[in-house]
């Protein structure tokens, strides 16, 4: 394939590779859920998929005279595919941090379903319906996101709040193309205040069944681990059995042989942005019998987002069972963070331990 033919395959997929070049520049840009760069940049792409989409549809109805028009009718899709990439990888981002994959997997799902949609839908009356869709799920999650970190609260009337102003936003955007194209938004208002609708109550429900991840935190590090000794105001000595770096097998598939004082620590590093005060809770749990989940110990423990590099805290157990174990860390709500899990064998001491200093 030459030159020529390379650029006239990519010219028939241009709209997917502005879609994805969203996602290079939030892979390279992306940092902290509460920098400043990192939040202008979303709403950046807020602003541009909000006129891209209103440019798109005035320029299909010659609301900007004819030159105008044909300008942004090549234009405009290119942009809202870029602004929609860029914000959906950005939600990918910071949810995937935020969450475990085995507890949120089925919101995370719902972003890849609008990454295959932009791809495969290609009627132009499906186009407007999924593009006010996915501008809509986009705009929802930013929303639910950012709103805690300006405002240093997180909780069930937050994310209410921040759901409702997304439909507040996505009803002016409704009412706007209404303006530029009535007779085509005759046809299609019905579905989209249906579907959107629809996608407001999934998503409630999504939060209130814990599946969404507990954006805006996100966990850092967790490790199982012996003991946990706090020296000075920012140390800490944790002692573990050293695993060599080459048996990811044995890192995957911990083994925790506990010591003589029987202790087994759940040592954990989370982000919280730095308006955040909340608690958090380490839940430890055991296969039973049946092998299904049993609750052991659960215990909370207050974090601060003033602590730069993520809080530290940790809780401990005495290891008394056998079998298999895992430690959850979770919010008062039940929205997990992420989780450790571990096999106990007490009928093997420890060979060697370290300490290391985190």
């Amino acid at each position: 394939m030459n030159l020529r033919d390379t650029f006239h395959h990519a010219k028939r997929h241009w709209l997917t590779i502005a879609f994805i070049l969203g996602f290079v520049t939030d892979y390279i840009l992306l940092n902290r859920i509460d920098d400043t760069f990192d939040n202008a940049l979303l709403f950046f792409y807020v602003v541009l998929a909000s006129l891209s989409i209103l440019l798109l549809y005035a320029s299909i109805a010659e609301k900007l005279g004819s030159k105008p028009s044909a300008f942004f009718r090549k234009i405009a899709p290119i942009l809202m595919q870029y602004s929609f990439g860029g914000l959906f990888s950005g939600m990918l981002i910071f949810y995937s941090r935020s969450g475990a994959l085995w507890a949120s997997w089925p919101f995370l799902l719902l972003f890849i379903a609008a990454i295959y949609g932009n791809e495969t839908v290609r009627n132009r009356g499906q186009q407007l319906v999924f593009n006010v869709l996915a501008y809509f799920v986009g705009l929802f999650s930013y929303l639910v996101m950012v709103i805690p970190v300006l405002l240093g609260r997180m909780g069930p009337e937050i994310f209410v709040a921040s759901g409702l102003l997304a439909l507040v936003i996505v009803y002016m955007l409704v009412q706007l193309l209404t303006k530029i194209i009535p007779n085509y938004m005759a046809l299609q208002t019905k579905p989209i205040v249906f579907m959107v609708f629809g996608l407001f109550v999934g998503l409630n429900t999504l939060y209130f069944t814990n599946i969404i991840p507990p954006i805006p935190l996100s966990l850092q590090e967790i490790n199982i681990v012996h003991s946990v000794v706090k020296f000075g105001d920012s140390g800490y000595e944790l002692t573990l059995e050293p695993i060599p770096w080459y048996r990811v097998d044995k890192k995957i598939n911990l083994v925790f042989h506990p010591s003589d004082t029987g202790t087994v620590a759940c040592f954990t590093r989370v982000f919280a942005p730095a308006k955040i005060d909340t608690d958090i809770y380490h839940l430890w749990e055991y296969k039973n019998a049946d092998g299904a989940w049993t609750e052991y110990f659960k215990k909370s423990y207050p974090i601060t987002g003033k602590a730069v590099n993520g809080y530290r805290g940790w809780t401990a157990i005495t290891a008394s069972r056998d079998g298999e174990w895992r430690c959850s860390v979770e919010t008062q709500r039940g929205q997990v963070l992420g989780s450790k899990r571990f096999t106990i064998d007490n009928s093997v001491s420890p060979r060697v331990l370290e300490k290391v200093v985190d």
